[in-house]
């Protein structure tokens, strides 16, 4: 890790690539998604398998939520950024299964430099944290989501706090489910709101 600068995205995926390969346990980088100035920038955990697998941030079950959340909220996922606070999937192997495995704080603050080398590249409005463990990555500090969700300030820059989308896939109860998605789109409109504010 130096101070260097990237004079692209692509140059930033390319030196994140050589700096952290796959190894047991751990799959490749799977790079941030969208468009230099992009509005929005949405910051999540990691990838999970399909991510892992396709390459792309935000592809799998949670994904497929944030994407019918994001048309709720009408943000247009197409001009906004999709990144991760850690660009690899941290998994266990089970028989032919890959297991999420949440990663671990040094892992978070070792790439911390990258997302944010990433995040001056895009130089979004707004910053939405979904989860704890971005939230973590981008207050550089850990962050109780129940407590804190809402607006927040990530190193001077306008953000955003709320639940992971994978969170609300984990909760049984139905009506709970769909009042716990509904309250997430409406973060997503706030979130909005404030990116649309100068």
């Amino acid at each position: 890790m130096t101070d260097r600068d990237f004079a692209s995205l692509e140059e930033l995926n390319d030196a994140m690539r050589r700096e952290f390969p796959s190894a047991a346990g751990v799959g490749g980088v799977v790079a941030g998604e969208g468009s230099i100035l992009a509005p929005m920038a949405f910051v999540g955990e990691q990838p999970g398998d399909a991510e892992d697998r396709e390459g792309r941030p935000f592809v799998g079950p949670a994904g497929r939520l944030l994407d019918r959340a994001l048309v709720e909220a009408e943000i247009d996922r197409g001009e906004a950024y999709m990144t991760n606070a850690v660009k690899q999937f941290h998994f266990t192997e089970r028989g032919k299964r890959r297991i999420h495995r949440k990663p671990r704080t040094g892992e978070i603050v070792h790439q911390r430099w990258w997302l944010w080398r990433e995040i001056d590249l895009v130089r979004p409005t707004v910053i939405v944290a979904l989860g704890a463990t971005a939230g973590l990555a981008l207050a550089e500090r850990p962050v109780a989501v129940t407590r804190e969700r809402g607006p927040m300030t990530f190193c001077n820059r306008r953000g955003f706090l709320t639940v992971h989308p994978s969170y609300l896939l984990r909760i049984p109860d139905s009506a709970a489910k769909q009042a716990a998605f509904e309250a997430f789109v409406d973060d997503l409109k706030q979130a909005r709101a404030i990116g649309q504010t100068t």
